[in-house]
């Protein structure tokens, strides 16, 4: 069954027949885990690096920022027997979307956030397509852990 992820969303399965998928990454970034013992898997799509910018909006929708996202999708992934240390982790998007000029960098702060939380928490990327100016759609087979990236202009390969 395909499960699709909205912006500022997060799914985890643990069903074989499951696919998780999130359309449209710009300078959002997709996070996507899977682990191989347990079978178990999610996808968080966040749109902003720090929920300190709006500690209301973070309440109501923690997906929609790294610091509070991140923590989330690995915690669920743990009630059905993931564990961090076999996590292959998978990073996408971060692009430079509607701001030619560079001011906001919104796809690179998210990305820096990104890193630091995983290097705090000793958590290593396996395989990363980030930065850039198109767009991504990401998806996770969660019976296989076959994880697919299609990039405006460059097509549609295995990551």
């Amino acid at each position: 069954m395909k499960l699709v992820v909205g912006i500022s969303d997060m799914k985890v399965s643990n069903k074989p027949e499951d696919v998780l998928i999130t359309y449209s990454l710009g300078s959002c970034i997709g996070v996507v885990i899977w682990d191989p013992v347990a079978k178990v898997g999610g996808l968080l799509h966040y749109m902003l690096p720090d929920s300190s910018l709006d500690a209301d909006k973070a309440r109501l929708k923690p997906f929609m920022f790294a610091d509070t996202g991140i923590p989330r999708l690995f915690k669920e992934t743990y009630k059905y027997g993931a564990v961090k240390s076999r996590m292959v982790v998978k990073v996408v998007g971060g692009s430079q979307i509607m701001d030619t000029s560079g001011l906001f960098n919104i796809g690179k702060r998210n990305n820096a956030v990104l890193r630091k939380i995983f290097w705090k928490n000793k958590i290593m990327i396996a395989k990363e397509d980030v930065g850039g100016t198109g767009n991504r759609t990401v998806s996770l087979d969660i019976g296989t852990g076959i994880t697919r990236l299609k990039v405006s202009g460059r097509g549609e390969f295995e990551l």
